[in-house]
């Protein structure tokens, strides 16, 4: 039994691979959608993390392949509204069919909506939500939108109709980044952690690892920190690589920004850590999905 095991991991890891080529194109535009339905980019990543799982699942069991791009978006839609069903506590029903507007205005890409704060999109309900991100923010057509939220033309435009008025209407305050503030060992945490990435100091960092510490290389592997060899290849990257590390917020999150290179002022990728009892218990190192950070806001601390 373990031997026919261990002969399908190589044709079970090649699929896997191709799979996630061809799905490779959509990816940055489906976090778009989940980082706006969730409000957080960090969210928006673990909801498209799961619409490929789902769907490359889904795949194995088909006769015929799909259109992919929609059906990819109606998969994340989906598990966007699991989502908030279990994290929100709001009302997440499909709008139902109501009476067209048809005089809807036909709109295109909306710069000002793909270049404002996630938090907009937050303080709309879950349905206005998706038709205004799909429809204004990412241009699909109105088909397109009734398709992926699994509801009629006239739903969605009902629901876009609502969606602009409610945005139109937002206070400033209503659109600006939300950031919880920060405990005092929080930042002294993540401070110690940046400094002696920047100092380069590996020794210091494997000394905050915890027993049973984990690492999340979101999209590449999961497993222990102590296993993994994280810090050491680490080393080997910034032979050729010049990163520098900065704590504060993204999305109201404390997190740490990754520099690259360090001159630059924008983020190339984020890590997230978690501790306990002062050891880190888990590290989040997003540097293979760098599309995420094209949908964040990040403000160090003060």
């Amino acid at each position: 039994m373990q031997d026919d095991t261990l002969a399908l991991l190589p044709a079970m890891a090649e699929a896997r691979d191709r799979f996630m080529q061809l799905v490779d194109e959509v990816r940055p535009e489906l976090h778009r959608y989940c980082a706006r339905m969730t409000g957080s980019v960090f969210d928006g990543e673990d909801v498209v993390q799961d619409t490929l799982a789902k769907a490359y699942y889904a795949l194995g069991q088909m006769r015929e392949p799909p259109n992919l791009k929609p059906w990819l978006f109606r998969i994340a839609h989906n598990a966007a509204m699991d989502f908030l069903r279990r994290y929100e506590r709001k009302n997440v029903d499909v709008v139902r069919d109501l009476p067209d507007r048809a005089e809807l205005e036909e709109v295109g890409v909306d710069p000002a909506l793909v270049e404002a704060a996630l938090t907009v999109f937050v303080e709309l309900p879950p349905a206005q939500r998706g038709a205004i991100i799909l429809k204004d923010v990412l241009g699909h057509s109105l088909e397109e939108v009734a398709v992926t939220m699994e509801t009629s033309v006239g739903a969605v435009k009902s629901a876009l109709f609502r969606a602009r008025a409610n945005v139109a209407r937002a206070a400033p305050s209503a659109i600006s980044q939300r950031a919880r503030s920060a405990s005092a060992q929080e930042r002294a945490n993540l401070g110690r952690y940046v400094d002696l990435f920047n100092d380069r100091n590996w020794v210091g960092l494997r000394a905050l690892l915890g027993e049973e510490s984990r690492l999340d290389q979101v999209s590449l592997v999961q497993r222990r920190v102590a296993d993994a060899g994280y810090f050491d290849r680490y080393a080997e990257i910034l032979k050729s690589e010049d990163i520098r590390a900065e704590a504060g917020f993204v999305d109201g999150v404390p997190a740490i920004a990754m520099f690259r290179p360090s001159s630059s002022s924008v983020p190339a990728y984020f890590a997230l850590l978690e501790w306990t009892g002062g050891r880190i218990s888990l590290i989040r190192d997003f540097r293979y999905v760098t599309y995420i950070a094209s949908d964040a806001r990040f403000r160090p601390y003060l």
